[in-house]
């Protein structure tokens, strides 16, 4: 017997294999005679304790293992193990927890309906061909880090009660996780999808974490529940990406996607900050569904659809002029007279919308470290206002580029469009402009009426002439 650096005591029969050494043999239980693993097949009993590690386990010997236990084990190692033909743990059930950390699957792999009652640790297996986990149910953690899978991989309807990591990951083919159930965290930090990738229907009871994940050939997360919040940021889709989720946070920042993006959210809130997207993308909401940020998108074409904008903040937008907002709710301007330290001390805003941007240059939301200048306001405002679908809205954002103008003005320009403020709310204040001629109308008629009333008062008091006596001759 010899030891290698793998951490168990290894099989005496070849200098190459690393098969954990069952005792009194000194040999692993695939280079067992007949009647030496015969005798160690019938100690086994349901629960037992199985140690495969670094052993190459072929069918006939996991057939003898499962059958002396009736398919309930207990501990179950199979760390570096190989598994040269095709493998079915189905509805096996793993009473302890159960390793196969580095494992290689040369075929088919299924665990089918298995119960894992402790941890489950799949860490750096490698799966050549297709593999199942369908309908599995692990009571502990779950650890898929760095898996890879040459072909299918069904985790379809699967039940995961704490965490669950795929980080780093690599799926080369289809892959599903339809209808799967993540009660605790997990993340997919890193992953590699070759080909469509599908989680419709999954249940996250925590966060969903997809930093950096590649979908090479798009992504369906529709509709997707997720209890905390879901990260797609840093993510990159190659042919689209579809996302339908409700009442989470959602994080789509730096995220860029080559083909077409479609997120639902229905009381949701998304940050699309620093977000590149190369194709058509749409972002549509109901209820409560809010958007917070779209500083620094670059987008081909972006359409908002009834979402709340209110807190969004667009500074650093690429090309807003390829915005569509149809139907998107905004801050407005804040009601009541307010005191200022500057010149006119009293204030008070006509109601109109603006963007939470102009909120942070004038204070009105708090302090903010990188508030914008009313120079780019106005680029803003003006190039975004025809993408806006409301007529009204359109015109409050002319409005709001105007004011930024006048902000931004010299002394003599800022005179100028302070008087057609005053007057005409730079155009697009009707109301205000037939006010003005009512009052200029109403002080004309108050002018010919006092004027009216003074020349009569002068000639009421003025004294009479005597008139001229006529005296006739007889």
């Amino acid at each position: 017997m010899r030891t290698l650096d793998v951490g168990w005591v290894t099989c005496a029969a070849s200098p190459e294999c690393a098969g954990s050494a069952r005792q009194p043999y000194g040999r692993c239980l695939a280079h067992l005679e007949h009647h030496e693993l015969d005798e160690v097949v019938r100690g086994l009993s349901p629960g037992s304790a199985v140690d495969l590690r670094g052993t190459v386990v072929g069918k006939d010997l996991l057939e003898l293992v499962l059958a002396a236990t009736h398919g309930h084990l207990g501990r179950a190692r199979f760390d570096l193990a190989a598994f040269p033909e095709d493998v079915r743990f189905c509805d096996v059930v793993f009473g302890a927890d159960a390793s196969f950390d580095q494992a290689r699957f040369d075929r088919l792999a299924s665990f089918v309906g298995a119960r894992f009652a402790g941890n489950a640790s799949f860490r750096e297996v490698r799966f050549a061909r297709e593999v199942s986990l369908h309908g599995i149910a692990v009571t502990g953690h779950a650890a898929f880090d760095r898996v890879s899978v040459g072909r299918d991989a069904l985790f379809s309807a699967a039940s995961f009660a704490r965490t669950a990591s795929f980080e780093s990951a690599e799926f080369h083919d289809f892959a599903t996780f339809d209808g799967t159930r993540f009660r605790g965290d997990a993340t997919f930090r890193g992953c590699r999808f070759g080909r469509a990738v599908s989680f419709r229907k999954a249940e996250f009871g925590g966060l969903a974490g997809f930093e950096a994940t590649r979908f090479w050939a798009g992504g369906y997360l529709t509709p997707v529940t997720v209890g905390r919040r879901l990260s797609l940021a840093g993510a990159w889709a190659g042919n689209g990406l579809d996302l339908a989720t409700r009442d989470c946070a959602v994080d789509l920042r730096r995220i860029s996607v080559t083909g077409r993006l479609v997120v639902r959210l229905d009381g949701a809130v998304a940050d699309l900050e620093g977000a590149t997207l190369r194709g058509q993308a749409t972002v549509s909401g109901q209820g409560a569904a809010a958007v917070t940020s779209l500083r620094g998108v670059e987008a081909e074409a972006l359409e908002l659809s009834s979402v709340d904008l209110s807190t969004c903040r667009f500074t650093g937008i690429r090309t807003p002029e390829r915005l569509r907002l149809t139907g998107c709710a905004f801050a407005n301007t804040p009601r009541g007279v307010r005191f200022a330290p500057r010149w006119p001390p009293l204030r008070w805003w006509t109601p109109r919308r603006t963007l939470a941007d102009e909120h942070a240059w004038r204070g009105w939301s708090g302090a903010e470290a990188e508030a914008p200048t009313p120079h780019r306001l106005a680029v803003l405002y003006s190039r975004l206002r025809a993408g806006v679908d409301d007529k009204a809205t359109a015109a409050d954002f002319a409005f709001g580029a105007m004011e930024m103008r006048r902000a931004t003005s010299r002394s003599s320009g800022r005179w100028l469009l302070s008087l057609h403020w005053i007057l005409s709310g730079y155009g697009l204040r009707m109301g205000r402009v037939l006010g003005w001629f009512a009052l200029l109308a109403a002080i004309m008629a108050g002018s010919i009426l006092m004027s009216s009333a003074s020349h009569a008062a002068r000639r009421a008091t003025a004294p009479r002439a005597p008139l001229p006596s006529i005296q006739l001759s007889p």
